[in-house]
């Protein structure tokens, strides 16, 4: 079965920034009521093909935690499906990928999010399976906040390299100055901004740095938490909501966010070299450019570490929902597929709006296939 993983055995069970204010709203939805998410398999109508025609028929509550990264995404999808299915609410809970992981595996919620795809001893460890599923993409930005440059800051690799790194530390540093002549860039200290939380953001971003820099993957090294050096200015914040948010509040400042935060929160973002030597701005045009150059494999996790082509944009990632194969609550696993499939089809009319990447068709259906073993009584359409 695509993209499914068992510790054992195989079990065939088969709009504007939504950010703070989005958040708020989707975690002050009522309460379900105390059977909510119980009861037999036919009272959410089994046997029934997707299209969500009819919707729930009683209430289900689903609880979601994990990446920052796709939490204003999946917060809009909540809200719009929670219009369109009163029945069915959906609170998902911007905690990071490191902890979502953790309560994926704990059990304690439906499903969990990640920037990076779980490794094989993490998902040896879930005892109900493992299906991850990438529901989304977008680009990690370089965003900053310097006075007098609003944009067309452009960045070679051994700039942000060096800046990340701590051996860069001032904005009038040749390394930036050289490949931006028209710019006038102040005597100022460089205030980095990076999370103090386990991030799938980091894992992603220190993944394409150790590609890149040899000195980097021996000193600093990948994964969703690094110890950051301790030269220069270095600031953490949690989430891309508080990196986004030191950004805005200290001139000088420079981190990496996702795409959407940078963008809704009107941040500027530096154009990066890629592998082909050319500065790239993030968009959702050159981050689809990235995702065409990368192909998915059978188990749907792909690392994408340093793409080709000119047009690529240098940092994108696949952001994965991982869901349990064995689903003991019949009505609970139709609500999980019905929450698939309203992200595979309007789920991804709404990505580009907010600073994601709309998954291409041959991967919705790859998804879609797989997502399709949650439950037995209920088929995922695509639109």
């Amino acid at each position: 079965m695509i993209g499914i993983f068992l510790k054992k055995r195989v079990v065939f069970s088969r709009l504007a920034l939504v950010s703070a204010a989005l958040v708020a709203v989707a975690g002050c939805r009522p309460a379900a009521t105390p059977d909510a998410g119980t009861g037999d398999a036919g009272a959410g109508g089994a046997g029934q093909a997707g299209g969500g025609a009819t919707g729930m028929a009683q209430r289900v509550n689903v609880t979601g935690a994990g990446a920052s990264f796709p939490a204003p995404l999946y917060q809009n999808w909540a809200i719009t499906l929670a219009q369109k299915d009163p029945n069915l609410q959906v609170n998902y809970q911007s905690i990071g990928s490191g902890a979502g992981i953790e309560q994926f595996t704990a059990g304690t919620v439906d499903f969990g999010a990640s920037d990076t795809a779980m490794t094989d001893e993490q998902i040896a460890a879930v005892t109900r399976g493992t299906l991850l599923l990438p529901m989304t993409a977008g680009s990690i930005v370089m965003a900053y906040n310097l006075q007098g440059v609003e944009t067309g800051l452009q960045l070679t690799r051994e700039a942000y390299v060096g800046i990340l790194s701590g051996q860069i530390t001032r904005w009038n540093d040749p390394a930036i100055a050289d490949a931006n002549p028209d710019v006038q860039l102040p005597d100022q200290q460089i205030t980095v901004v990076h999370r103090s939380d386990g991030s799938g953001t980091t894992g992603v971003l220190t993944k394409h740095l150790s590609e890149i820099s040899p000195e980097w993957a021996d000193s600093i090294g990948q994964g969703n938490a690094v110890e950051w050096p301790r030269t220069g200015n270095f600031v953490g914040a949690r989430g891309n909501e508080g990196v986004t948010a030191q950004i805005q509040n200290v001139n000088g400042s420079m981190g990496y966010v996702e795409f959407g935060f940078a963008e809704n929160n009107g941040l500027a973002v530096a154009s990066l070299e890629n592998k082909e030597g050319s500065f790239v701005v993030p968009n959702d045009e050159t981050a689809s450019a990235t995702l065409a150059a990368v192909e998915l494999p059978d188990n749907l996790r792909a690392f994408i570490t340093d793409p080709d082509g000119p047009d690529s944009y240098p940092i994108v990632t696949y952001t994965w929902q991982m869901h349990f194969v064995e689903q003991p609550d019949a009505v609970k696993a139709e609500a999980l597929e019905r929450w698939i499939e309203f992200g595979l089809n309007e789920g991804q009319d709404a990505a580009p709006t907010l600073g994601y990447v709309r998954l291409p068709d041959p991967v919705r259906e790859r998804v879609a296939a797989a997502a399709d073993a949650i439950s037995p009584d209920y088929t995922i359409t695509l639109q």
